[in-house]
């Protein structure tokens, strides 16, 4: 039988022998009272990475997200984010129907803008600037700018410091906090060359996933000051988030933090390889990754078609568009699958061409 490939995401990477003896000899106790030993190491690991007051660890992303959007917002609030972002496309309106605000999509930059002037996943200064509104009789007022680094549905982009810097800017003139969305915020950081934090600096608020590239398996953090990361906590109470000795889970956080940052650059190097090999093959457009997420618009066939006889030929991906499919690379993909999964992309290349 043939073992496949999966590059449907960084999610689905498994924990290292390494990771679980750590899980396994945690030290625990109950969270929700505060006294998980290996959760508060977790949660002040994380507070100093990105220089912030404090975090509080949460079980998923999309819940990172809504818990952030809630403290900062009010319902019936408005807020300005792009219209390609996670919190627009995969997480259920969870921020219209839990939080009770407005959502007011600002285009993101999926390619280059036609100025040319723009890179990937970035928001348009003057579009944003004319999305903000005061609150006045007929309208609900923006409270609330949302930025993704790196950028899922733009190809993984890593949104320079500059267009970071112009964004909080512009929102901190008008009064409006910033939550940054850094779901791969490490991706983000190995690809620039900076910081996580000097990226998050001048963000209000910050999430970021230990279940993509860190290779967790669950758990998210939110970051802000103490007293915003205080109200954070009984916003996760009320989602349900709140976890009993969950210091078994939050030690795959600390062993991430502490050995899997560092080689984020080896998923960048295979998916640009990766990216590299799909382009020699006819009727395949890959872009050019900046760290590890391939996208590939298709000729031939719908990607619902590819999808299928990838898989049957040992290649997992992913469905983003009609004709177009997001490959992940990951700690548990290494240079020879790479070769084997182009090896099995061309041989499917063919199939579907006739």
């Amino acid at each position: 039988m043939t073992t496949a490939i999966d590059l449907r995401s960084d999610t689905v990477s498994k924990p290292s022998d390494e990771m679980r003896q750590a899980m396994a000899s945690a030290e625990v106790g109950d969270d929700v009272f505060g006294d998980d030993p290996t959760v508060n190491r977790l949660e002040a690991m994380a507070a100093e990475r990105l220089a912030k007051e404090a975090a509080v660890y949460v079980p998923s992303g999309s819940m990172a997200n809504l818990i952030a959007v809630m403290t900062h917002t009010r319902p019936g609030d408005e807020v300005v984010l792009g219209d390609q972002c996670h919190i627009m496309n995969y997480e259920v309106a969870g921020i219209a129907r839990l939080a009770n605000v407005l959502p007011r999509a600002v285009r993101n930059v999926t390619d280059k803008d036609p100025a040319g002037e723009l890179p990937p996943g970035a928001l348009p200064l003057n579009e944003v600037e004319g999305a903000l509104r005061f609150r006045a009789l007929h309208s609900a007022g923006t409270t609330l700018l949302c930025i993704e680094n790196t950028h899922n549905r733009c190809g993984g982009a890593a949104i320079p410091l500059a267009e970071m810097d112009d964004l909080t800017a512009l929102a901190h003139r008008n009064g409006v906090p910033v939550h940054l969305d850094g779901a791969r915020l490490f991706n983000a950081a190995a690809a620039l060359g900076a910081e996580a934090s000097r990226i998050a600096r001048d963000c209000d608020s910050v999430s970021f996933c230990l279940s993509k590239g860190l290779g967790c398996p669950v758990g998210s953090l939110v970051l802000g000051t103490k007293d915003y990361v205080a109200e954070a906590r009984r916003n996760r109470k009320l989602l349900g988030g709140g976890m009993r000795q969950a210091g078994i889970i939050a030690a795959a956080g600390v062993y991430a933090l502490e050995h899997n940052v560092d080689r984020l650059r080896d998923d960048h190097v295979n998916a640009a390889r990766l990216a590299d090999g799909i382009r020699a093959i006819e009727g395949m457009h890959p872009n050019r990754p900046q760290t590890n997420i391939v996208i590939i618009d298709v000729d031939r066939g719908s990607a619902e078609e590819w999808l299928k006889a990838l898989s049957k030929n040992g290649v997992l991906v992913t469905n983003f568009g009609p004709k177009r499919l997001r490959m992940v690379t990951h700690l548990n993909i290494a240079p020879e699958d790479i070769d084997m999964a182009l090896e099995r992309i061309r041989g499917t290349a063919e199939a579907i061409a006739g």
